[in-house]
């Protein structure tokens, strides 16, 4: 996947065994970030090596119980990513984790490579910080479940973000592919995508589609524009990434995975210099009314 062409992995062509999505280091081309997306049928389960990465186990669709160093972690999940804030489960470098679920489900696992092993843990939905970031027309909710400041990982930092049909997100464009010591942190990140849409007799599924973009930010850089449905993904080494643009009538979701080798695990960003000056505008415009789409505490 490591060709500038298969920076859009559209969905199914990255599966694997039980995963829907299976993006490791080796297929991205790169050396952390990780992404799988696994289908469970009722009763189902799979048994996840953690091997030398940190993983979370974050619900998609419906719940199931992560068994990892004799703990018994049960995620209630959600019943979509449009309905609610899920709970997670921590699974640390070195475990071995069964994933079961009574009902069936899809649940990302957002990986790592990294040099610590620290203790598996229960992420509670009512603790998920919920950030409505921009206004206007830029205005998306920010599920920050590991962001690098509200929950401890070693080298994973991964977020939700979701915004309401026909506004812009991941805007202005930005970058962080370079160490800049307390203004860029060089991070490798997978852009995970599912659009809320309508059921039509002739596809037979959701009707929904956005657009996402990334430019060079070097010669011969990343270069992607991508018209995206659910569960395709977009791979961003390098470049200036955004917007990522929901249709109108379609509420756009994706999961951003990071990790990066700086000595700190921190989220530094750097404005596209030509679109930064957006933000100084944010500030007379109110927020989208429809935001918050839910809060961490909402029912599934």
């Amino acid at each position: 996947m490591n060709d500038m062409n298969d920076m859009h992995v559209r969905a199914g062509t990255s599966a694997r065994g039980p995963y829907a999505l299976d993006i490791d280091p080796e297929r991205a081309g790169w050396s952390r970030s990780s992404l799988r997306v696994l289908e469970l049928a009722a009763g189902g389960s799979q048994l996840l090596t953690a091997g030398d990465s940190e993983w979370i186990v974050l619900p998609l669709t419906g719940g199931c119980t992560v068994l990892v160093d004799g703990e018994i972690i049960e995620l209630r999940g959600r019943d979509s990513v449009f309905s609610g804030v899920t709970d997670f489960a921590y699974v640390p470098r070195d475990a071995h984790a069964q994933i079961a679920s009574g009902a069936g489900g899809r649940f990302a696992l957002a990986g790592a490579r990294c040099e610590r092993q620290l203790p598996a843990r229960y992420g509670p939905a009512p603790e998920v910080p919920v950030e409505l970031r921009g206004t206007g027309n830029c205005s998306r909710q920010v599920n920050n479940f590991a962001a690098a400041d509200t929950f401890d990982c070693d080298r994973l930092i991964a977020v939700e973000v979701l915004t309401p049909g026909g506004n812009w997100s991941s805007y202005p464009p930005h970058k962080h592919d370079e160490q800049r010591p307390g203004e860029e942190a060089e991070l490798e990140e997978i852009y995970y995508f599912e659009i809320e849409g309508r059921e039509t007799a002739e596809t037979g599924g959701g009707d929904g589609l956005g657009y996402h973009r990334v430019s060079p930010s070097r010669p011969g850089g990343t270069d992607v524009l991508a018209e995206v449905r659910t569960g395709d993904a977009v791979l961003i080494p390098d470049g200036w990434h955004g917007p990522s643009i929901a249709s109108p009538g379609h509420t756009l979701y994706y999961l951003n995975v990071m990790a990066g080798p700086g000595e700190e695990r921190q989220w530094l960003i750097r404005d596209h210099p030509d679109h930064g000056w957006i933000r100084d505008t944010w500030p007379a415009q109110p927020v989208d009314p429809r935001l918050p789409l839910y809060g961490p505490e909402d029912p599934r």
